[in-house]
């Protein structure tokens, strides 16, 4: 427990919006619920939301010590109370997570304070008391894998350290099968085929560069692909990553004359179509395991799927997949 003593410059204020101020770490929606559940009193009596203080005025506060921590990067989870999160699956080790497009996977990518998929991730195994950080030397729950901020589909988590280390090796070794779906503009000759060149980053520009024949700086890229159904001057495909290059799928379609729909930065935006990001969803996992997996062995060979993809069911409504 904690008390918070009112001085003349906070005095006049609601306790709501002083709490914001002085807690900024504790969601509005949970301090009106730790209000309603009186832990959080004023003078050791029941208060209300609205109260207004007046300077001299004693608050206690029952609430966890986190709260009180100054807010940055490392505990965003604490200011999400409702954690949104579509869960795929989920064990003692990892959980996936059917991230909707629109939004961040880190705060790096300019997303709000606490705002993240991360920062949900945390909040969820925070709250239902399966991560402790107080408890913890170092290790925090991480994302294995990531996809673009308007890109939707499988992310996985790792919620212990082994998994973590073991699902990073098999990521880098090409041991986990990743299919994605996409709209593509047009319809490709060969409905079946590979797309492989050369991807270059541009840092500053955010963007990358494909080539058929090797360049300075960069990087071998290949994605297989296969036409699943062709309408209206669009086509459905599933797309494997070989390689897993920045923005390799928009980039690679859009190098062979198919920018997919919706990509305003490889392509341009069909004014025909409500649709300004990229239709492009990671909508199957399967774990391929070829070495020995740890802890993770159990996951071998099981394979897991959205339930939906929304450009799927607008564009190919009779598709099923």
């Amino acid at each position: 427990m904690k008390e918070l003593t009112i001085g003349p410059n906070d005095a006049g204020q609601r306790l709501d919006r002083f709490l914001a101020k002085a807690v900024p770490l504790l969601p509005a929606s949970l301090a009106q619920k730790y209000i309603r559940l009186k832990r959080i009193k004023l003078g050791g009596k029941r208060v209300e939301r609205d109260t207004r203080l007046q300077a001299g005025d004693v608050l206690q506060l029952y609430i966890n010590d986190e709260f009180f921590d100054k807010p940055k990067e490392e505990n965003a989870y604490l200011t999400v109370a409702a954690p949104k999160l579509n869960i795929v699956y989920e064990d003692d080790h990892i959980l996936l997570v059917d991230k909707r497009p629109g939004l961040a996977v880190h705060p790096h990518d300019g997303a709000e304070y606490g705002r993240t998929l991360i920062d949900h991730i945390q909040a969820y195994l925070y709250q239902k008391r399966e991560w402790r950080p107080r408890e913890e030397n170092a290790f925090t729950p991480a994302l294995c894998n990531r996809i673009d901020r308007n890109t939707g589909g499988i992310v996985i988590a790792a919620k212990t350290a082994e998994a973590l280390r073991v699902m990073n090796q098999k990521i880098k070794d090409r041991e986990l099968d990743k299919r994605y779906l996409a709209v593509m503009e047009g319809t490709p000759k060969v409905r079946e085929g590979s797309l492989k060149g050369f991807l270059f980053k541009d840092e500053k520009k955010n963007r990358v560069f494909v080539s058929d024949s090797p360049k300075p700086g960069a990087k071998t890229c290949q994605t297989n692909y296969k036409v699943l159904v062709s309408r209206n001057g669009l086509s459905l495909v599933e797309c494997e990553l070989i390689t897993g290059r920045t923005h390799q799928i928009r980039a690679q379609f859009a190098h062979a004359g198919h920018p997919l729909l919706g990509d305003g930065k490889y392509g341009k935006l069909d004014k025909r179509y409500d649709r300004n990001y990229q239709a492009l969803y990671s909508y199957k996992l399967t774990f391929c395991f070829t070495t020995e997996a740890g802890a993770l062995e159990y996951l071998n060979g099981k394979s897991y799927r959205v339930e939906k993809v929304d450009f799927v069911q607008e564009y190919f409504p009779d598709f099923r997949l």
